[in-house]
């Protein structure tokens, strides 16, 4: 449980003004916060104890080698195919901005 002092000294800490009401508010986020810390800490402490008596397999980088899988631009048409709107080989959207 998070006093309320302790609500007052990290508010002077961060440099901000905050009222009576948002104090309070803002001990109860820091209890949750806190709680759910603590289940990642409960969680993280059985795997600690329990990695000993896991077998890890060799860990290994499934990457493919660099090359050319294809030449280049072989698909481009057929891309641009499937799109509704094409011009200048340039598939046409809406304006976002």
């Amino acid at each position: 449980m998070i006093s309320p002092q302790e609500v007052d000294n990290l508010v002077t800490l961060a440099r901000i003004k905050v009222s009576a009401d948002e104090k309070e508010i803002l001990r109860k986020d820091l209890e949750g916060i806190l709680s759910y810390v603590s289940q990642v800490k409960e969680v993280e402490e059985k795997t600690d104890n329990n990695l000993s008596s896991i077998q890890l397999g060799d860990l290994i980088n499934v990457m493919r080698a660099d090359g050319t899988p294809h030449e280049s631009g072989i698909f481009s048409y057929d891309i641009l195919a499937e799109a509704p709107c094409c011009i200048d080989n340039q598939i046409c959207v809406k304006k976002i901005l």
